[in-house]
């Protein structure tokens, strides 16, 4: 589905990506792990044309478009970090945002407000208070039912538990293993590395911005250096 071959950003002298090759099968859940500064966030803007790059990045065998717009148009919706809501509007207007790309009819999007609402029942009990009043987990509820409204064929997400306590991001756990069950394509960065080995179906190992390691969950959770580095096991 998505094909990622030597990609390289830059900003001035510094190298922040430097010939990052991956790939994400249609369905499945791949999980961008690696150490602050690594490149994570950056790899994730220079997909949604945030960023520029070189390189090839390819969208079911086509190159990605040119423009942001067109890259969400294409079905590629981006959850950045720190959530990025609008504080003044009510959950309910916010979750509507992210419909616009499909235009949708009011029954079309109705149904698709009440699916997000069965992921994360709290944004129902709280559908007309504003965005600003609500709890850090709530927010993060919120901006992925926002980016599930535009019925992702590729779902972004960064750092979807940064900030969060050890309950509130098993409601979030909960909330992506439906949407995997629903068959929703991601890429996620992530900064808990266990929280990650929990979603993915495979593993990138982001480094000084390139790929250390890749392979399946299970291989990289398993592998000594990873295991030492990331999860403090000796």
């Amino acid at each position: 589905m998505l094909d990622v071959k030597d990609l390289k950003v830059s900003f001035g002298k510094a190298q922040v990506l430097n010939g990052v090759t991956f790939h994400v099968d249609k369905g499945e859940t791949v999980a961008v792990v690696g150490p602050n500064g690594a490149g994570k966030t950056t790899l994730l803007r220079a997909l949604s044309r945030l960023n520029a790059w070189s390189g090839s990045v390819e969208l079911d065998g086509r190159p990605l478009p040119k423009k942001p717009y067109d890259v969400v148009m294409a079905g590629l919706v981006h959850t950045p970090e720190r959530r990025r809501l609008f504080p003044g509007l009510t959950i309910r207007d916010n979750l509507e945002l992210g419909a616009r790309r499909l235009r949708k009819q009011p029954s079309t999007k109705a149904d698709d407000l009440e699916r997000v609402f069965s992921l994360f029942p709290k944004l129902k009990e709280r559908a007309t208070q504003t965005a600003g009043t609500l709890s850090g987990g709530e927010q993060q509820q919120c901006a992925i039912g926002r980016s599930l409204m535009g019925r992702p064929r590729l779902l972004l997400l960064d750092e979807p538990t940064l900030g969060l306590s050890v309950g509130v991001k098993e409601a979030i756990i909960a909330g992506i293993k439906s949407i995997q069950d629903a068959g929703t394509t991601m890429l996620l960065v992530e900064q808990d590395v266990s929280f990650a080995f929990r979603c993915a179906d495979r593993v990138v190992v982001l480094e000084h911005g390139a790929v250390a390691l890749e392979g399946p969950t299970a291989q990289i959770a398993g592998d000594p250096y990873v295991k030492k580095a990331y999860l403090g096991v000796a």
